[in-house]
């Protein structure tokens, strides 16, 4: 199962590696990254692997939010096909 991240917020030091370290931690593998810094903005998205973790999705959505919160930024992750239907044209 995959998982996207999106992470939003004023850029600042340590961003990916706040997210990177929880990933890692979790057994979460990032599969792919793309991050931007528009005017000051951090703009990151992640696809992720889930089979790895033990953790259930929405003990990961929780710990996200909290690992944003002390970062200071807005961390979301929805499930791939979620992701995918929300934004099907």
């Amino acid at each position: 199962m995959k998982g996207i991240i999106t992470v939003l917020g004023k850029d600042h030091v340590g961003i990916i590696g706040s997210v990177c370290t929880y990933l890692a931690q979790s057994d979460v593998n990032i599969l792919d990254i793309s991050q931007t810094i528009v005017d000051g903005y951090f703009n990151m998205m992640m696809i992720v692997d889930l089979s790895t973790t033990q953790k259930g999705f929405s003990i990961l959505a929780d710990e996200l939010e909290e690992v944003g919160k002390q970062s200071g930024v807005i961390i979301k992750i929805q499930h791939e096909d979620i992701f995918n239907s929300m934004h099907r044209i």
